[in-house]
């Protein structure tokens, strides 16, 4: 019985840990991005809202929701986001959709791969990769730097960004949809921070190269 109740108690221990340590890393993350001062662009918004996009609570989640279309519309329904130094290959990207239990998102309106602008992605994150893969595929995205390369591939085509700048925000910031300059091709990665939970969001942003 003895051995069953520390056998209990350890389990208990290292469950609390698997929870706590995202919380920890990501408190050590966010003080080195300060320290670091990697805010090299700011996403403009001249009215500094987004028309056509709200945040929306579903579920408890605060979400991006967005009514804008496109006037030409992309002739494939998915894309695939490759991130070499997260050993992601290929995920899918669904298109011009606000559902993330798909997965990964691409919000309606933002620019489509290769485009000029800001093409924005979505996904969840998680707590130590416990729902890692299609559910949680954004889980690691903590571990990006600068320089690191983001690729995408659509219709046959393949497009390389490069991160330029990673900032951590609060979820009812909308102005990171927007792109950082008029005349460049963007990326922007979200997800919720700490991992597996709700309290700001991860904006990883890169430029095509």
């Amino acid at each position: 019985m003895k051995f069953v109740s520390l056998g209990l108690l350890s389990f208990g221990i290292i469950l609390l840990m698997q929870v706590i340590s995202p919380v920890i890393s990501f408190q050590i993350f966010s003080i080195g991005q300060k320290a670091n001062n990697q805010s090299l662009i700011s996403p403009m918004s001249e009215s500094g809202s987004i028309l056509g996009v709200s945040v929306q609570n579903r579920n408890n989640f605060p979400l991006f929701i967005s009514s804008l279309v496109r006037q030409t519309q992309a002739n494939y329904d998915s894309f695939y986001l490759t991130i070499p130094k997260l050993k992601m290959e290929r995920n899918n990207v669904y298109v011009d959709s606000n559902d993330l239990s798909q997965g990964l998102i691409h919000l309606p309106g933002s620019a489509l791969p290769g485009e000029k602008g800001n093409m924005f992605i979505s996904g969840h994150s998680a707590v130590n990769g416990f729902l890692a893969g299609q559910k949680a595929p954004f889980a690691k995205l903590t571990e990006l730097k600068k320089n690191d390369e983001i690729l995408v591939e659509a219709a046959e085509n393949k497009f390389v960004y490069q991160v330029v700048e990673i900032k951590i925000v609060d979820p009812s910031d909308v102005a990171v949809i927007s792109a950082p300059d008029l005349l460049g091709r963007y990326i922007s990665l979200m997800t919720c921070v700490p991992p597996g939970l709700n309290f700001k969001r991860l904006v990883v942003i890169g430029k095509m190269i």
